[in-house]
């Protein structure tokens, strides 16, 4: 590494220290070389191919004094060609082995990547959907984006630079006190000047490019909130364009005057570094000289000297900055190790079991049930908070008990909050009951195979989301064996086979993340399609046509007839109107099922769901008394 490489190599490290202000959890330097020991054999070859390679970049200078040397002694020429030509041979196989330990550097740390990245994601998508309503996705993404690269810098930049640099080190300062002591002690005097300014002026761009990093952030945040359907309908319904434009182009004009202040620091801190270098080759060439014109030193000797000065700093500064790197490189598996050491509340059983396909039952025996307190299911730095809500665990079911028959369709309906999703829920497995037992054709839901469960059972909510890709994928994401015949059918029945087939893309059109391209209607009846290619024993509808207009309601409730048809099946409503023909209707109030019964028998029962039913018609009278009024 030159003297100038040295430079930035300093002022980048000093720079790159803000991770290393966090503290270390115990064991994760342990842990972090176990997850490298598979890879063990290709690190022994890096750590050798380092030791050889900054053997090589000493001799360099080396062979160079002894051209000189050779020259100035009017030695055979057939000697100084030799030299050349060892010069040019070292120059090759540095070349080479530089080539394979970039190779194997970049090879080590995408693995690296590749290893982290997918044990996170795997491990993510095994957390309880507790995790996920408390989690800022931007922190989860930047633990598999940032911090995992941070990490790689483990094995690609820090692991290689430590290796080299005390080889080069150690080898270079030996050449050099045999070859003058005093020369090399005097050269090192200037290291903290050196040193300092690094320092300094490393930690005053930290501070900025942190804050413009920040900035960015905050602008990146306010880019995809405001870019966002929801987001840019509501600045616009709101009238806060140019509020929000005044915001943005504050914080942008703030990372402008940091890019400049940066830049003009940089050259400062550049030019005196390189003015320290000229100094300490200065300092070299006029004692070192003075010692060779006295017959006190060889010339080639003073040019050796010269040539491995920078060899001498260069890793002097990189070494001095080894620690900040490895501490920076600790945090970033650590931070990831957090998330791995979340542990999973529903996890498959060992001895999971699948339950046979056809007619299936339901039932709940006194379930009891509590949502899980954060500390359970999440972590500080994913919420962006100093601690954790610690509240949590009180029990909001309590006792629940009924039983579906094959082919029954069991309504739930109670106040906001009562507990009806909760059951949902439960029956779908996104969460585990605290006591009692939740069970599909007798077995308990904690008793089957994922793959069992997921084939049993088919979900429809109220926000019916899609993926930002194709109709076809959006289907073939509940059956990926799924054949266009098939497709095509779900559509059908689904009520959307006239309106895909009129897209010009037709199964390829792309649908927006939420389903944006389609109305309320279409996306729902599209969530649909997909639980019909699966054709579960076992639906669940959790307020599926709560958030549609009467005329969407209207063809939802069609294709709904065609997912229902023959099938088991759970009902929560919060329009009474559509569950008017179920077979067994709960009302769910506080956690617990207060009535019972089909909807004539409630209504004469002139309970609680009477008082809901009557609520829900007033409304219902008054609103169309209105829209008379109005018209008038």
């Amino acid at each position: 590494m030159s003297m100038e490489g040295a430079a930035w190599s300093s002022l980048w490290s000093t720079m790159g220290s803000k991770k290393a202000d966090g503290g270390i959890t115990p064991g994760t330097l342990k842990r972090t070389v176990a997850f490298a020991r598979p890879y063990r054999t290709r690190l022994a070859i890096f750590v050798v191919l380092s030791v050889a390679s900054a053997v090589l970049a000493v001799a360099t200078p080396v062979l160079a004094g002894q051209v000189i040397n050779a020259i100035n002694g009017h030695t055979a020429v057939s000697v100084v060609v030799n030299l050349a030509l060892l010069i040019a041979l070292v120059a090759v196989l540095d070349a080479i082995f530089s080539l394979i330990i970039r190779w194997l550097s970049s090879s080590l740390g995408e693995q690296v990547i590749l290893d982290l990245r997918t044990a996170v994601f795997d491990h993510v998508q095994r957390m309880p959907i507790a995790f996920f309503t408390r989690t800022r996705t931007g922190a989860l993404v930047s633990r598999l984006n940032s911090d995992v690269i941070g990490a790689q810098q483990a094995f690609s930049g820090t692991l290689s630079g430590i290796v080299s640099n005390v080889v080069a080190l150690i080898l270079t300062l030996v050449v050099m006190l045999n070859t003058s002591w005093q020369v090399t002690v005097l050269a090192l005097v200037l290291l903290p000047i050196f040193l300092i300014p690094a320092r300094r002026f490393g930690s005053r761009l930290a501070g900025m490019r942190r804050e413009a990093a920040n900035l960015n952030a905050d602008m990146s945040t306010q880019m995809t909130e405001r870019f966002s359907a929801p987001g840019a309908t509501l600045v616009k319904l709101f009238g806060r364009p140019a509020d929000e434009s005044r915001e943005f182009s504050a914080r942008a004009t703030r990372v402008r005057d940091i890019g400049v202040r940066t830049a003009v620091m940089q050259y400062v801190f550049f030019t005196a570094l390189m003015l320290v270098s000229s100094l300490a080759l200065a300092l070299v060439y006029g004692l070192g000289g003075a010692f060779a014109i006295r017959g006190q030193l060889a010339a080639g000797d003073v040019v050796v000297l010269a040539l491995l000065l920078t060899r001498l700093y260069a890793p002097l500064t990189a070494l001095a900055n080894a620690r900040v790197d490895i501490l920076s490189a600790l945090v970033s598996f650590d931070r990831v190790f957090e998330i791995l050491d979340l542990k999973p509340l529903i996890v498959e059983k060992p001895d999971a079991v699948s339950i046979p396909v056809g007619p299936t039952s339901i039932e709940f025996s006194d379930v009891r049930f509590a949502y899980p307190s954060a500390d359970k299911v999440s972590l500080a730095s994913l919420e962006d908070v100093a601690t954790l809500d610690s509240r949590g665990g009180e029990e909001v079911l309590h006792g629940v008990s009924f039983r579906a028959e094959p082919g029954q369709t069991i309504a739930l309906v109670g106040s906001s909050g009562a507990g009806k999703s909760t059951i949902a829920q439960l029956l779908s497995r996104l969460y585990d009951v605290d006591s009692g037992s939740v069970k599909l054709a007798g077995t308990d839901v904690r008793d089957m195979t994922f793959d069992s469960l997921r084939a049993s059972l088919g979900m429809v909510t109220q926000d019916g989301h899609l993926f930002h890709e194709t109709i076809r994928s959006n289907l073939l994401l509940a059956r990926p064996d799924a054949t266009e015949a098939m497709i095509w059918d779900a559509l059908r029945r689904a009520r959307l086979q006239q309106l895909i087939e009129s897209m010009p893309d037709g199964l390829d059109t792309v649908v927006g993340e939420r389903g944006y391209r389609l109305s309320g209607g279409e996306r729902q009846r599209l969530t649909i399609a997909r639980l019909l290619l699966v054709q579960p024993a076992v639906v669940i509808l959790d307020e599926a046509t709560a958030a549609l207009d009467s005329t969407s309601e209207a063809a939802v409730q069609a294709a709904l007839g065609e997912a229902l048809r023959d099938r088991t099946a759970v009902v929560v409503a919060h329009r009474l109107s559509t569950i008017r023909a179920a077979d067994v209707i709960l009302v769910v109030e506080a956690g617990q099922i207060v009535e019972r019964g089909t909807h004539e028998d409630l209504l004469a029962a002139g309970g609680r769901y009477a008082e809901l039913y009557e609520t829900q018609f007033s409304q219902a009278v008054a609103t169309v008394e209105d829209a008379r009024t109005d018209g008038q």
